[in-house]
């Protein structure tokens, strides 16, 4: 006995490409139970259908900013059952890195402009709706880069954390360099990029060696066990 289709519920403002998606659906053994074409009817859907997977847009009626995807979270966190799969132009970082950090099973992030083949696609949908996940490359990128960017020591270079690991046991400059067998000049630069990349720039009432260590001991230490 085959398993019955996968119960669908799709929000997409634009008729065409809403209408291309339904077909596409019934064709390769979905069920849309049904199709939305703003956020508000979307959510109205899932709670009277209860679907396996629903597929939502970013960008959606009336202000078409970010009504699907914040609706996208609203369904993630009611009901966390159903699968979520966000297929848009755009990447929303914010959103985006709400969507995949609240519960990273059953959950995708799709660009419609890279979607190149379409059993691809057809694989990704059955594969969030079982429980996996279907991240395009260029949505990882830039999540990988907006992390990179929220953590001033994931700037530092192995060497500059080796520096910023003695300056943390209170080592002069003279000391860090006899410990790693440099030049004191070659030590000041690394300070000196350190404070850059660490947002410390010169203050008279603040100490810069003082407040780079408080920011490397408040750090997680499963991060700066690399850089000792």
């Amino acid at each position: 006995m085959s398993n019955p289709p996968l119960r669908v519920v799709l929000a997409e403002d634009s008729v065409l490409l809403r209408e291309g998606l339904l077909r596409l659906l019934a064709d390769t053994g979905f069920d849309v139970v049904q199709a939305c074409g703003d956020a508000e009817t979307f959510l109205r859907a899932v709670e009277v259908h209860q679907p396996d997977l629903v597929i939502v847009d970013v960008r959606m009626p009336p202000t078409f900013t970010d009504e699907g995807i914040r609706a996208a979270l609203v369904v993630r966190r009611q009901f966390p059952e159903i699968a979520v799969l966000v297929l848009s132009q755009y990447v929303e970082e914010n959103y985006a890195t709400e969507l995949v950090a609240g519960r990273s099973r059953g959950v995708g992030y799709l660009l419609k402009d890279r979607v190149a083949d379409v059993g691809d696609f057809v694989d990704s949908l059955r594969r969030v709706a079982a429980g996996g996940t279907a991240l395009d490359p260029e949505v990882v990128q830039q999540l990988l880069s907006r992390a990179h960017r929220r953590d001033p020591l994931a700037r530092l270079t192995p060497r500059e954390g080796e520096v910023l690991a003695l300056m943390a046991e209170g080592r002069s400059n003279t000391a860090i360099a006899a410990a790693l067998r440099v030049g004191e000049g070659a030590v000041e630069k690394h300070v000196s990029s350190i404070f850059t990349k660490l947002d410390l720039p010169p203050a008279a009432q603040d100490h810069r060696r003082v407040l780079a260590v408080l920011r490397w001991l408040g750090h997680d230490t499963s991060t700066t066990e690399g850089l000792t």
